[in-house]
């Protein structure tokens, strides 16, 4: 009768410790995946900043296309300033009849 208790005490040690030894295994498994998740977020982020720094970038470039378009501009007036100032007034120029044309024929 003793040992037949003892056989049932050690069986049932043994289940317990099979039952500790998934849960442990359950809890390895739960923080793998709290990991995974961790993980999977960090990359979220780092997608995120990456388009925020697209974004910015673009941002630069169109404020740069901008400067570069005022510049054009800017130098284009004063150029057409310059050679109108260089044509003189238009009444110092002859007028198409008063033009020496040559004889013809």
């Amino acid at each position: 009768l003793q040992m037949e208790d003892e056989l049932r005490q050690r069986e049932r040690e043994r289940e317990r410790e099979k039952e500790r030894e998934r849960e442990a295994e359950r809890e390895k498994e739960r923080e793998r995946e709290r990991e995974r998740e961790k993980e999977l977020e960090r990359e979220r982020e780092r997608e995120r900043e990456r388009e925020r720094e697209k974004e910015r970038e673009r941002e630069r470039e169109m404020e740069r296309q901008k400067e570069r378009s005022a510049r054009e501009k800017a130098v284009e007036s004063h150029y057409l300033a310059e050679l109108h100032g260089l044509r003189g007034p238009p009444d110092d120029r002859a007028k198409p009849a008063d033009r020496i044309t040559t004889n013809r024929p």
